[in-house]
């Protein structure tokens, strides 16, 4: 089979395999499209810290069933998206449901090859009927559930006031789910285009420059019930709780590899609660498909690239370039 490798930084080829052998319990999926994400960016550039090359990359995957183990419900033909969090089971965070979050966890094309081949074999309990959406747009179930986890976390709810600092995929997945909520969502980015596409496409109420006045003067306001942080970097994380208002919760879907710090004063003085937001859960993958089917999500709008995976080492450096423009990219297989 062919299979997109990423040999070293920067270094892409297709290349020829073989096909994967099921083990018991295992289904084996004919890839058929792999959302790009900004950890697949990452990788290609060197920047992820836990990481060994060579690697296939690609964890948002949608594909067709070509063989399922017996007494599945799966049968051959059968559209299905691919949840890439490889749990153990057996640790304390499984056994109490946090498969998110197991001890011992493998995300496909992280820490174990990835589906951007044409076929991938991955235990039953991690391939989902799509519920009838179309498979293109069962690539992108996994990004949204993100977005949809943090918001679920942060226990968002009608009438509250939201701030979604960071623009980018995840957090435009985030300004989807907490609109679905019927919370007001103001959204922060340095980017104008991001920004216009958040208020225009994803129906955020409002947008703020993130290093305009008006967000000084948002951190000296009232501030915001829920602010949910998607930038990915240390010194906006920080900032983030300046926005905070009293009782608010602060919900970090960003992961950075440094420390971060906050005034341990203000942050006693507002009550605020502060939460981790990691991966996601069968909920949240089931309350994407939901709002798709309802059609909440404009997915079309979202995958804003496109090409077959053949043409897959060209495409991933254009595609990596920010001139590009891409929200979300995504390779036919």
């Amino acid at each position: 089979m062919k299979a997109l490798i990423c040999n070293q930084p920067g270094e892409l080829a297709l290349i020829d395999r073989p096909d994967p052998e099921p083990a018991a319990g295992e289904v084996l999926v004919r890839i058929r499209h792999v959302g790009i994400c900004g950890t697949d960016f990452h990788i290609f550039g060197g920047k992820h810290p836990f990481l060994e090359y060579p690697r296939v990359m690609g964890h948002e995957l949608s594909g067709t069933v070509e063989a399922a183990p017996e007494g599945s419900d799966l049968q051959p033909g059968d559209p299905v998206y691919i949840v890439p969090y490889l749990s153990c089971g057996d640790c304390q965070a499984c056994r109490i449901g946090l498969t998110n979050a197991c001890r011992n966890i493998r995300v496909l094309g992280v820490h174990t090859d990835g589906g951007m081949a044409e076929r991938i074999s991955v235990p039953a309990q991690n391939v989902i009927p799509t519920g009838g959406i179309a498979l293109r747009d069962a690539a992108m179930i996994e990004f949204l559930a993100i977005g949809a986890h943090g918001v679920s976390r942060g226990h968002i709810a009608a009438h509250d006031r939201v701030l979604v600092t960071g623009a980018g995929p995840i957090g435009m997945s985030a300004i989807i789910f907490a609109k679905a909520r019927g919370a007001h969502v103001t959204v922060m980015d340095t980017r104008e285009d991001r920004l216009a596409f958040a208020t225009g496409g994803l129906g955020a109420d409002a947008s703020v420059i993130a290093t305009s006045d008006q967000a000084d003067a948002l951190a000296r306001g009232d501030g915001f019930d829920v602010v949910i942080d998607a930038t990915g970097v240390a010194a906006p994380m920080m900032r983030g709780f300046d926005f905070l208002a009293h009782g608010a919760r602060y919900v970090l879907l960003s992961v950075v590899r440094q420390e971060i710090s906050f005034s341990d004063p203000e942050f006693h003085k507002r009550e605020a609660t502060l939460i981790a937001s990691r991966n996601a859960l069968p909920a949240d993958f089931a309350e994407v498909v939901a709002q798709m089917q309802a059609g909440h999500v404009p997915t079309e709008a979202l995958n804003t690239h496109r090409g077959p995976i053949r043409d897959g080492v060209d495409l991933f450096k254009e595609w990596s370039r920010p001139e590009a423009g891409v929200i979300k990219a995504i390779l036919d297989v």
